[in-house]
């Protein structure tokens, strides 16, 4: 069953952090429980300037077929404790848009030290962007199709 039209996974490097970008970006394929360029899924490299025109690298992967996003959840799903999970649970409407996306942010210090996710608010973190699959496309069932996903 389709869950997910599309999940884009992107995280920032700060020049200004001193942060190693290579090391964002093999963290980011660690995310993606398949090879990505074996599975010809691209990955895309922005480069920006911030503050003081501190240089920004930007990743960025695009699943877009059902089987990469349903093995991206399953996995994602199996790295989350049960208070991660029910955290999500109890902020479902806050983090689905009404073009029925659904957002979450994962620590990026925490999951490169750590290899663990950890939900933050913060800038700093690997973002995933979830494109429900809901019929009818309303979001209330994209809600429950979200509930569904980490109960």
């Amino acid at each position: 069953m389709k869950i997910a039209h599309q999940i884009k996974i992107t995280v920032f490097s700060y020049e200004k952090h001193n942060e190693d970008p290579n090391l964002a970006l093999e963290k980011l394929l660690q995310l993606v429980p398949f090879n990505a360029k074996d599975e010809k899924i691209s990955l895309n490299k922005t480069e920006a300037h911030g503050f003081n025109e501190k240089k920004i690298i930007i990743f960025e992967i695009l699943l877009e077929k059902e089987k990469h996003t349903n093995k991206f959840l399953e996995n994602l799903i199996g790295k989350l404790d049960i208070h991660q999970k029910n955290i999500i649970l109890g902020q479902l409407e806050s983090r689905l848009d009404d073009n029925l996306s659904f957002f979450l942010r994962f620590d990026k210090e925490e999951y490169i030290k750590n290899r663990r996710l950890a939900l933050t608010d913060s800038g700093n973190c690997f973002h995933i962007e979830i494109g429900i699959a809901a019929f009818p496309r309303r979001k209330e069932a994209a809600i429950g199709v979200a509930r569904g996903i980490f109960s």
